[in-house]
């Protein structure tokens, strides 16, 4: 899961960057920071904490803005289950004003945007304990400024975490837009995964529905296209935005990262769709399910009907022969009971011949 970087003391002491980030200890530090890295040209990534991270942005803002003395750029991954980590960012990270709006009123639909000379970014992912429940989805929020990436989450997310192990592993994006770009990508990878994971479940539905089981199919197919609705509904980029953005970035966003961030939104369609092209299998199953249950019921019910009409003249006469009252028809016949059986049979099989005689369509 999300960790915190090491402190300066212990990557003195440890041999390579990535086996002291594997080492260190669970959880964020004071300032609520879960990790920090600076990526330098040529020179790879290189972890930092909350106190350094502090120094580099107050040394950078001293200078002026869009001022980079080393041509790199920090990445801070914040946990916002920490109540210092939005206090910190305001001292410190220089963010526009719209990036805590954003965060103190808790928006949750994916979308990228403009403010000024920044990126406002808002993602969703699932977390690491997903069990196919619509609330196991988490939100990220990114702000991209020129030098600066920051990201900030309530609960940790696989996204942020592949995006770790990759920067671990040596990968060092050239721009805080390519990293943008691949925050999103490993997020359409995480999206790929449940779609893949959503289908071969309803391929268990459809196979159960082929051989005549319906037993808790209904909830099965109800909860994963509630799942899929409000992924889609979470994950759909707000249009009007995006259209903007790529076709009026910041000066400093460089033309190579314009492409790759049109790349990556492309795989979110392609995603959605494929969600939306589920979405529509699971309704005609649901649909089919919903159509051999009222079959069932119509059946059952058709047989009670049946039932009902064939008892019908022996409860009637049953009745009119049960009353206390005299003069009631071969009650002194030595064969009246045997008539009254006759009267009975002659009625019930007139009444199952008008019960199961064949209709005009059938024939």
């Amino acid at each position: 899961m999300d960790r915190p970087p090491p402190s300066p003391h212990s990557r003195a002491a440890a041999a390579p960057p990535s086996d002291t980030l594997s080492g260190s200890p669970y959880g964020a530090d004071g300032s609520g920071l879960v990790c920090g890295y600076r990526f330098l040209p040529g020179a790879g990534a290189v972890p930092l904490d909350s106190m350094t991270a502090a120094e580099l942005l107050d040394r950078r803002a001293a200078a002026g803005p869009g001022t980079q003395e080393d041509g790199g750029f920090l990445w801070l991954h914040f946990s916002l289950a920490h109540a210092a980590a939005e206090r910190w960012l305001a001292r410190h990270a220089g963010l526009p004003g719209s990036f805590f709006e954003m965060l103190r009123e808790g928006l949750h639909s994916t979308r990228i945007e403009r403010d000024d000379d920044a990126l406002i970014a808002v993602i969703n992912d699932v977390r690491f304990d997903f069990a196919f429940e619509p609330a196991d989805l988490s939100t990220l929020w990114i702000g991209v400024a020129p030098g600066l990436v920051v990201t900030a989450r309530q609960q940790p997310l696989r996204a942020v975490d592949r995006l770790r192990i990759a920067v671990n592993a040596g990968a060092c994006p050239r721009s805080p837009v390519e990293l943008l770009e691949r925050l999103m990508r490993a997020q359409a990878d995480v999206l790929v995964g449940i779609v893949r994971d959503v289908t071969g479940r309803i391929d268990v539905v459809e196979d159960g529905l082929l051989v005549g089981r319906r037993d808790h199919q209904r909830a099965k197919l109800g909860a994963m296209r509630r799942l899929l609705v409000r992924l889609q509904r979470l994950l759909a980029p707000e249009p009007a935005a995006l259209f903007r953005l790529l076709h009026q970035p910041p000066a400093w966003v460089a033309d190579a990262d314009v492409q790759d961030l049109r790349g990556a939104t492309e795989e979110f369609s392609v995603v959605l769709r494929d969600m939306q092209a589920l979405q529509e299998r699971i309704k005609l199953l649901q649909e089919e399910v919903a159509a051999s249950v009222n079959e069932d019921n119509n059946r059952s019910l058709f047989v009670l009907t049946v039932v009902t009409v064939l008892a019908l003249p022996i409860n009637i006469l049953a009745g009119l022969f049960g009353m206390n009252v005299g003069g009631i028809p071969l009650a002194e016949d030595a064969h009246g009971f045997w008539m009254v059986v006759g009267i009975v049979l002659s009625f019930t099989a007139v009444a199952a011949w008008l019960a199961f005689r064949p209709k005009r369509g059938d024939r």
